[in-house]
């Protein structure tokens, strides 16, 4: 079992920059890709970032590149989601998920309980 806790959310202007935090707890950090997700009121949840085990390997929707980061740090269990040049339309729940490396299908294997991310105009 992995336990996963999402921090950093808040409020920001139009423009501004947020760090979210995932901290993972449980089993062995270092054996799961990592990514992030988001949800906006009324809208399906999509993927945001990804990062492999090893971090060697990131991956962005088109909606964020250039102004995301995902990177991880396996000593601290810990995977994060620079995010820069927000813009309104980035407010949304955000989730911080695992898979373990190993893990067949599509479906991620842990949740977080999520993060309100809120952009103002």
């Amino acid at each position: 079992q992995v336990q996963l806790v999402e921090s950093g959310g808040g409020l920001v202007q139009a423009g501004g920059s947020l760090r979210l935090s995932c901290a993972a707890s449980g089993r062995t950090f270092s054996i799961y890709d990592m990514k992030w997700f988001r949800q906006a009121p009324g809208k399906e949840r999509e993927f945001v970032a990804a990062i492999s085990a090893t971090g060697d390997s990131t991956y962005y929707a088109n909606s964020v590149k250039a102004r995301f980061t995902i990177s991880r740090d396996n000593a601290k269990n810990t995977v994060y989601l620079q995010m820069n040049s927000l813009k309104p339309e980035d407010t949304a729940e955000y989730y911080c998920a695992a898979k373990h490396v190993f893990s067949r299908g599509t479906d991620m294997d842990y949740w977080g309980q999520g993060t309100q991310v809120t952009v103002s105009s």
